[in-house]
C-alpha cells in the first residue's frame, strides 16, 4: 500500500482478506478466553494479551504510520497509557529522560512519577531544538511536535540524530499531527506515540492510544508492559476506532484547510495576539514544519486580552463547543488556563477546528470576537459572511 494515496490507504487499512459472505470489517470480538487445548501456540489465548479486533486496528495504524514497511503497533486504553508504556518499559532507576517542558498537561505528572522511581528528568522547551543541550547520558528523549497547547515545532530529524549519537532512544508524541500529517518513524524516531482519542478517531467518543515501532524488541517491551498493567482497549472501542480511520484523510484535510483559513482571519484581528499555527507562513515554526509535516493539524492557538475577554468570546460562539480535547469533527475551544499546569496566559485559547463549513465557522468566530471586545455589528471587512445556522 506504499504507493497509494492517503485516502485510499485510510479506507483500506487493516482490513482482512475478503471472505465470501463475511463483512468487510469484522465486528468486535468480545471474549475473555478462547478455545485453547494443548500448548498455547496460537495467536489468541486470553483477552488481556491479544484480541482479533485489536489485531485489525493495529495493522491499520501500522499501515498509516509507515506505509510499505514492517512495523508493529500496540493499542492502549488511552493516550496516557501509551505514553507511560513507552517511558516505564524503557527506563530504570538511575536512568535519565529528557522531556519537553511545554508539552501535554499530564507530562508533569509523569515527571513526578519518574522522579519518585529514581529516574533523572531533564526538561527544555520544544522550540529552538532546546532539548539538544540535555542529551548527554540520557536513556530516552521524548519529543512532542507540534507541542500542545503552544504549537511549537522542533526539527525531529536533527534531534533524533543527536539523540542516537548520544545513545538515547527517541519517542515522538504525534497526537496533534496524526500519521497523515507527520510520520515520526520516517524521521528516524524509535517510537511513534499518540492519543487516538483526538484526530485519529475524530468523533470525541473513544479513549484510545497507540505505540508504533520498527524494532520488534521495543515492541515486545511495550506489549509486555500492556499485559502487566492491563491498560487494554475494549473491543468495541477498537472496532469503532478502526471504522473511524476510514474517514481520516477526509476529516483531516477539511480541518487543516479551515484551520489555516481561521489563522489567516485571526492574523488580521487587532485584539488577537500570540497567534500560532505551524501552517501559517508567518509562524515562527513554519520553516521547520514544512520540511517534516505533510499536514499541519486542526489546532490554532491565540491569546485574547485577559480571562474575561476569553470567556466572553467562548460564551458567544454558537458553532463551537467549550470543551477540552481536540481533533474532533465538531469544533471545540477552551481557555486553557482554567486547568492549571500549562504555562499560558489567562486569555490563551486553544481552538480545535472541526468539519463545519468554513464560511459558517469563520463567521461565527468573527462575530464572537466582536461581542467579546464590545464591538457592535457583524463581521469585519474582508471576512466570511455566511449566514449562521440557527
Amino acid at each position: 500500500m506504499s504507493t497509494m494515496g492517503d485516502g485510499t490507504r485510510a479506507v483500506r487499512a487493516g482490513l482482512p482478506e475478503p471472505e465470501q459472505y463475511e463483512p468487510t470489517l469484522p465486528g468486535p470480538v468480545f471474549a475473555a478466553h478462547f478455545h485453547l487445548s494443548g500448548e498455547p501456540v496460537g495467536p489468541y489465548t486470553y483477552g488481556r494479551d491479544t484480541n482479533p479486533t485489536w489485531t485489525h486496528l493495529e495493522r491499520a495504524i501500522g499501515e498509516l504510520e509507515a506505509p510499505g514497511e514492517e512495523v508493529s503497533t500496540t493499542v492502549f486504553a488511552s493516550g496516557m497509557a501509551a505514553i507511560t508504556a513507552v517511558l516505564l518499559s524503557q527506563v530504570r532507576t538511575g536512568d535519565t529522560v529528557v522531556l519537553p517542558d511545554d508539552g501535554y498537561q499530564a507530562l508533569p505528572l509523569v515527571r513526578e512519577q519518574l522522579t519518585a522511581f529514581g529516574v533523572e528528568v531533564r526538561t527544555a522547551p520544544t522550540g529552538g531544538d532546546a532539548q539538544l543541550a540535555l542529551l548527554e547520558g540520557a536513556k530516552l528523549l521524548w519529543i512532542e511536535s507540534p507541542s500542545n497547547p503552544g504549537l511549537d515545532v522542533c526539527d525531529i530529524r536533527r534531534l533524533v540524530a543527536a539523540a542516537h549519537e548520544a545513545g538515547a532512544l527517541v519517542a515522538v508524541d504525534n497526537t496533534l499531527a496524526t500519521p497523515i500529517g507527520q510520520r515520526p518513524l520516517e524521521l528516524g524516531a524509535d517510537f511513534s506515540v499518540a492519543s487516538d482519542t483526538k484526530g485519529m478517531t475524530g468523533h470525541g467518543d473513544i479513549l484510545l492510544g497507540h505505540v508504533t515501532c520498527r524494532d520488534p524488541l521495543l515492541t515486545a517491551d511495550v506489549r509486555r508492559w500492556r499485559k502487566v498493567v492491563g491498560a487494554i482497549p475494549g473491543p468495541m472501542e477498537a472496532w469503532l476506532a478502526h471504522r473511524s480511520l476510514a474517514t481520516l484523510q477526509l476529516r483531516i484535510d477539511r480541518q487543516c484547510t479551515t484551520a489555516l483559513a481561521l489563522a489567516e482571519v485571526l492574523a488580521g484581528r487587532d485584539e488577537v495576539t500570540g497567534l500560532r499555527y505551524p501552517g501559517l507562513p508567518a509562524d515562527p515554526s513554519y520553516g521547520v514544519a514544512v520540511r517534516q509535516m505533510r499536514r499541519f493539524g486542526s489546532v490554532v492557538s491565540f491569546e485574547l486580552a485577559d480571562r474575561e475577554t476569553a470567556e466572553r468570546f467562548l460564551a458567544a460562539l454558537r458553532l463551537v463547543d467549550d470543551a477540552t480535547s481536540f481533533g474532533g469533527v465538531r469544533s471545540t475551544a477552551e481557555r486553557r488556563g482554567r486547568w492549571g499546569g500549562d504555562a499560558v496566559p489567562e486569555g490563551f485559547i486553544r481552538f480545535s477546528v472541526g468539519a463545519e463549513d468554513p464560511e459558517d465557522l469563520l463567521a461565527d468566530v468573527e462575530r464572537a470576537l466582536d461581542e467579546a471586545v464590545g464591538r457592535a455589528g457583524g463581521v469585519s471587512d474582508g471576512s466570511a459572511r455566511a449566514t449562521l445556522l440557527p
